[in-house]
């Protein structure tokens, strides 16, 4: 059995154990990169679709009261285009919303959780990225298409000038932002409020009368009709009933979409009582 060598000095532990207090010392390091790189990473999540639901259901909750459905009812503050009164970034916007602005109009937002303020900034984030590949609207051609070749006039009133068959547009931007009014172009037919809806019957006599329905029950049934005069029918005096659609036709085919982008500006322009 061979001999083990005999060491003819003594081992050096300091200089043996300073590689492994480097080691734990590099691993100290990288546990302090891993902690802040999940920290950014968990808050870069929030740009999921889910979660900008949730950013947007916020907005809705807690701002659009205040800010308007596209965030531009506060002078100097737009918020659906990203245009504050001062360069903010996301963790400022997150901590104004959580704990205002120090005497100023902007009140803090205790229900807001952390997690909720940073997928409201976000969403927010996200409609300036979108604004930045949208067609920009003018008022004033969006005005003489709706006054003219669009016949809005016919079904719709503005301030008392126009029809009552249609929705009162005159403070429309109070609650519909400029993507919902832009939807509401081209698919009239994808969203219509309770007082909108339209309502066709037949009569005995085979008379077909449509119109924007005001009441009905189980046996009477109460409409505006196409020439704006006010109908009654008694349900068992009818061959048939029911809802129709509304005759707002989609805006999709004959316009192009700078027109359709003038035509929403002009609308979101339309706001009577709102504060100044």
């Amino acid at each position: 059995m061979p001999k083990l060598k005999q060491l003819n000095s003594p081992v050096n532990l300091s200089s043996t154990l300073f590689p492994v207090n480097r080691l734990w010392t590099c691993l100290s390091v990288l546990a302090v990169i891993l902690v802040v790189t999940t920290s950014s990473s968990s808050l870069a999540q929030h740009e999921t679709g889910a979660d900008l639901l949730g950013g947007e259901r916020a907005f809705r909750d807690y701002c659009a009261n205040c800010h308007g459905p596209d965030g531009d009812l506060i002078s100097q503050v737009d918020l659906g285009h990203n245009n504050f009164r001062q360069p903010y970034s996301d963790e400022e916007i997150a901590g104004i919303i959580m704990n205002g602005i120090p005497n100023t109009p902007m009140p803090p937002t205790p229900r807001v959780t952390e997690e909720q303020a940073y997928m409201l900034v976000a969403y927010l984030r996200s409609l300036g990225e979108r604004d930045n590949g949208a067609l920009s609207g003018n008022i004033a051609r969006g005005k003489t298409l709706y006054e003219g070749r669009g016949k809005c006039m016919d079904c719709h009133m503005i301030n008392g000038k126009g029809s009552v068959l249609g929705p009162d547009l005159s403070s429309i931007a109070l609650v519909r932002s400029a993507a919902e009014l832009e939807q509401s172009l081209l698919e009239p037919d994808s969203e219509v409020q309770p007082g909108n809806r339209f309502y066709s019957v037949q009569t005995s006599n085979g008379e077909m009368v449509s119109g924007r329905l005001l009441n009905h029950d189980a046996f009477t049934v109460q409409m505006l009709d196409s020439n704006e005069r006010l109908r009654s029918f008694e349900k068992s005096q009818l061959v048939s009933f029911g809802f129709s659609n509304p005759d707002m036709p989609s805006l999709a085919t004959g316009y192009t979409q700078q027109e359709i982008a003038d035509l929403v500006a002009y609308l979101s322009t339309l706001r009577r009582g709102a504060a100044q």
